[in-house]
């Protein structure tokens, strides 16, 4: 009897320590709870944006710079058979290192009035994938499909802010603005967050532009660029949505929590070590010790729109935490009165739960963006934004 005892407290203890305690949403650090958006807004979610800075993925060099320009990098032109108009737009800045420049690349619909629009947070080779001459075949940014929707699609490089690699830290926005990388710290931003404030500059950039709706523009992002998407959007309120495809660890696929298949902390900090602060180091194979989960990124856009997306095939991004991250994730809208997510049971590949401001769905297929997940993204949009097209 006693070594029967003795097993169910074992198996008692093993389960307890295969599923660790995902933190709170609503508890705050001093251990009151928050109940109100008033308490959510002026406590809660602060704390939890300097977690997020502090602890993964840095603080900004600068917000937005005083020397920032736009400027026409080529003539207005008509583009996708007559259907839009493309523009291309430096921006430009300047710091203690130096100058630095961002193309953004952008197709806006004909229209009597301005136009919302998507933001691509691009990560792959900008020639075949953002090119300044769509194809109608593409489909990780297809331009063509995006216009035919009524929306504007904007791109810009990720590598023109930062380069994805580790190279100390010297070139792009870290050289411009910290040309000494002895000065960085164990909070210092990483390229994740380089990427975000690029992507806040393009914004910067839309809200000059009457064609566009700088009220009802999404910001996108595919893997590492997703992660960047969620980033930007739980920093920058001005972006209405943030659409994070297939982004897994650091993403928004929970930290803990039986997932063996998936990529964890101690993988992604030692493949790309470039992409964090140091202090994200400390959680590899050490996840109990976050002060946070990335539940707690997605609430950070709330009362606004989160999209995220996964594929069938794509088990290194953990798409079943991805989904349980948005069902945590959205009491935080329930707090304005909002529906977060509108289903908690897994979808089948090639399906959607929707209906409320946090939106799943499960592509066929594998890591990529394809032409569903744009639909869904738009899908989205026409739902809250049908006034606005």
């Amino acid at each position: 009897m006693r070594k029967l005892a003795f097993l169910w407290v074992m198996l008692l203890a093993g389960l307890a320590m295969s599923e660790p305690a995902i933190p709170d949403l609503f508890t705050c650090a001093d251990g009151t709870t928050v109940k109100t958006k008033e308490q959510w807004e002026s406590k809660r979610r602060p704390e939890i944006l300097e977690l997020f800075r502090s602890q993964c993925f840095g603080r900004n060099l600068v917000e937005r710079p005083d020397s920032l320009k736009f400027t026409p990098a080529a003539p207005d032109t008509d583009a996708v058979g007559g259907k839009a108009i493309r523009k291309l737009v430096n921006i430009t800045y300047e710091g203690p290192g130096g100058k630095g420049e961002v193309l953004v690349r952008a197709f806006i619909p004909k229209s009597s009035k301005p136009v919302p629009g998507f933001v691509l947070i691009c990560n792959r080779d900008p020639v075949e994938n953002i090119n300044i001459e769509p194809r109608p075949d593409q489909t990780f940014w297809p331009v063509y499909r995006i216009v035919e929707r009524g929306y504007a699609a904007i791109a810009f490089y990720n590598g023109d802010v930062a380069p994805d690699k580790y190279n100390g830290f010297t070139n792009g926005l870290y050289r411009v603005f910290q040309p000494d990388p002895k000065q960085r710290n164990a909070e210092s931003g990483g390229a994740i967050n380089a990427w975000a404030w690029g992507a806040s500059r393009v914004m910067d950039w839309i809200e000059t532009e009457p064609l566009l709706d700088a009220k009802h523009i999404g910001v996108v992002g595919h893997s590492r660029g997703g992660k960047t998407a969620l980033w930007c959007g739980a920093q920058d309120q001005r972006f209405a949505m943030a659409c994070s495809n297939d982004s897994g660890c650091s993403g928004a696929k929970l930290n803990r929590g039986s997932d063996p298949k998936s990529e964890h902390i101690a993988q992604i900090t030692k493949a790309f070590r470039h992409w964090f602060c140091r202090n994200y180091d400390k959680y590899a194979n050490n996840e109990d010790a976050l002060p946070f989960d990335q539940h707690e990124l997605l609430a950070l856009i709330a009362p606004r729109i989160c999209c995220v997306g996964s594929a069938s095939l794509d088990s290194w991004a953990g798409p079943q935490n991805e989904l349980k991250s948005c069902v945590l994730a959205s009491p935080a809208w329930k707090l304005y009165g909002l529906e977060g997510i509108s289903g908690t049971e897994f979808p089948q590949p090639d399906h959607a739960i929707t209906g409320g401001r946090v939106n799943y769905h499960l592509r066929k297929g594998k890591h990529n963006l394809e032409i569903f997940d744009w639909d869904a993204y738009m899908d989205v949009a026409d739902r809250f934004w049908r006034n606005a097209k």
